[in-house]
């Protein structure tokens, strides 16, 4: 199954619920309000929007994700990568690097899962 598409100000939403979920829809207005400026009705209608694209679940009021934080960015990415970069990775990174200095660490790690994936 594809994951589903989550706007912006959708995902500032995600991220609450993600940092804690399960959570009951009330206090989930009261985060989003205090967080986003929402109004309640915003919050119960993005909650309504999102159940019905299957991102998240709202039973018995109680909210929790059914795609996760790793989802969503991994499908943002692949998105990116297919649109500006014809899906080529040593363009990605290439793009990414061009106008920041790696650290030693940050180019270890990158080095690392190079070797990884090689195996």
């Amino acid at each position: 199954m594809e994951t589903p598409k989550i706007f912006e100000s959708e995902y500032r939403f995600c991220m609450i619920l993600w940092e804690t979920e399960p959570i009951r829809s009330g206090e989930l207005v009261k985060l989003a309000e205090e967080r986003l400026g929402w109004k309640p009705t915003t919050t119960y209608t993005v909650i309504k929007r999102l159940a019905e694209r299957g991102i998240l679940q709202n039973r018995d009021s109680v909210v929790r994700s059914l795609v996760g934080r790793d989802e969503v960015r991994a499908a943002e990415i692949d998105e990116l990568m297919e649109k500006k970069f014809e899906g080529s990775v040593p363009a990605f990174v290439a793009a990414f690097a061009r106008n920041r200095r790696l650290s030693e660490d940050e180019l270890d790690e990158l080095q690392r899962m190079i070797d990884s994936m090689r195996k």
